[in-house]
């Protein structure tokens, strides 16, 4: 089956060409040209993968993300014409998977619409294992080896490790780590994140001055590189 994309723009010729594109590259495609219809789209459709804008006349694009992360964990690409980091930073907090700032390349889109749905797929595999370079990560036995050999961890480093894991090169935000593996009330403790990142750095990275594995995203957050 052709994976399903629901696109969210109100620009007609916007949609025209994503629907083009997207189909071109093997996709099926639906459209909506609003938040409301947007959302409705998303709940009766379920749809592999949602493109978003966050301009719409109706709602803002921001408040979609949340709505639909009410009922579905189905990926989110944002396309948008803000290029600012605080909108980059929400959009991911409030659970986009990926941001492309318009105007954008038709290839490089592809690329992270083939990303993300096939990061999404991997999510729902029992007994995952995530492997990058000399570092196996098995998440359903609690396990890390390098080079086969096996490193020790922290409860905490774990936590964070595996979150990462769950999410390989996905940017994810200094706010949504800390509130998922600190809690609420460490929302701001990025500090405290940074010295849980270097413990990790010095344990898996071949050179921990030069991160090959959790790539750090100056501003907003980590990725762990697959």
């Amino acid at each position: 089956m052709m994976p399903r994309i629901l696109v969210i723009d109100d620009e007609p010729q916007i949609r025209k060409f994503m629907r083009i594109s997207l189909t071109a590259n093997g996709y099926e495609v639906s459209e909506a040209d609003c938040a409301q219809t947007g959302i409705e789209a998303a709940r009766g459709q379920n749809p592999d993968l949602l493109i978003l804008d966050l301009g719409l006349p109706d709602q803002d694009g921001q408040e979609v993300i949340s709505a639909v992360r009410d009922f579905s964990a189905m990926p989110i690409i944002v396309l948008s014409v803000r290029a600012g980091e605080l909108d980059k930073v929400e959009a991911l907090d409030r659970g986009a998977n990926d941001y492309v700032v318009k105007p954008f390349g038709v290839a490089e889109l592809m690329a992270r619409v083939r990303a993300v749905l096939r990061q999404h797929g991997a999510k729902d595999d029992a007994g995952e294992v995530v492997e990058v370079g000399a570092i196996r990560i098995d998440l359903a036995r609690r396990l890390v080896s390098r080079d086969g050999a096996p490193v020790h961890l922290s409860k905490k480093e774990w936590d964070l490790l595996e979150h990462l894991a769950r999410s390989p090169d996905h940017v994810l935000t200094h706010r949504e780590i800390l509130k998922q593996v600190w809690g609420p009330a460490h929302t701001d403790d990025t500090a405290y994140l940074r010295v849980y990142v270097n413990q990790l750095r010095q344990k898996l990275e071949t050179d921990p001055t030069q991160p090959a594995l959790i790539i750090t995203e100056a501003g907003v957050g980590y990725r762990l590189k697959a």
